[in-house]
């Protein structure tokens, strides 16, 4: 298992710019989507994740491979928290050299992970 790094902004900062690397933040949003993996069984325990998505994907998804998942994680965002990366994180999007689908996936996920921040009383100020 990868160790996680906090949930903090300074995390989501981390994914924004790039410094936080891509096995992490997917185990990072895997662990918030409640996908579980079990050293013993070598499988994903699926009993914390939601039913949409464990029907769809009994294995947590590769968001920054593949489109559909990431997707279904930008309409998992409640409408209240869509525009709390620029609100919160002051993001400004990317540049047109950098509107790449690695980075603009990264930051979906960042704002998925700042959505769940909010809901569930982790994000201060």
């Amino acid at each position: 298992m990868v160790p996680l790094p906090p949930l903090t902004t300074d995390t989501i900062q981390q994914i924004l710019d790039d410094t936080l690397d891509d096995d992490t933040l997917h185990h990072l949003v895997w662990h918030y989507l409640g996908y579980r993996y079990d050293e013993i069984e070598k499988c994903w325990q699926l009993d914390l994740v939601d039913p949409a998505w464990a029907e769809k994907y009994p294995e947590p998804p590769k968001f920054i491979e593949e489109r559909p998942p990431t997707v279904q994680l930008t309409r998992a965002i409640p409408k209240p928290y869509k525009a709390l990366l620029k609100e919160k994180m002051g993001f400004k999007g990317y540049t047109i050299d950098q509107l790449i689908p690695r980075l603009t996936r990264r930051a979906t996920m960042a704002s998925w992970l700042l959505s769940y921040m909010a809901q569930n009383g982790l994000l201060v100020g």
